[in-house]
């Protein structure tokens, strides 16, 4: 998934914001333990959902997106189209492959 990492703030609202696409924004980073926890059956969810745009956004390097969504814990998912968040799966607890399977097939 990380190939489709946020490169810069600009690149967000280029590939993004403006899409009728939906837009899955991943926030996470490489030292949380529940992001790490998931990144092995990210690949299972992104291939079975290629209908959307996975996005890796890490939370160190943009604070600012993190702020401007409104992001306190990660891994968060933001469903993002045609400029408006259509859908949001965030959680104090450990996400599974089940619970972000859902999250994702609720917003067809």
């Amino acid at each position: 998934m990380k190939e489709y990492m946020i490169e810069w703030k600009d690149s967000f609202y280029d590939k993004v914001w403006n899409q009728e696409k939906v837009s899955i924004l991943v926030f996470s980073a490489d030292w949380c333990p529940d992001c790490v926890f998931i990144e092995p059956f990210m690949k299972n969810i992104c291939d079975k959902y290629e209908n959307y745009d996975f996005y890796y956004v890490n939370r160190d390097e943009y604070p600012e997106l993190c702020q401007d969504f409104m992001v306190m814990g990660i891994p968060s998912f933001i469903a993002i189209s045609s400029g408006k968040e259509v859908g949001r799966f965030v959680s104090k607890l450990r996400k599974t492959e089940a619970e972000i399977d859902e999250f994702l097939a609720s917003l067809r």
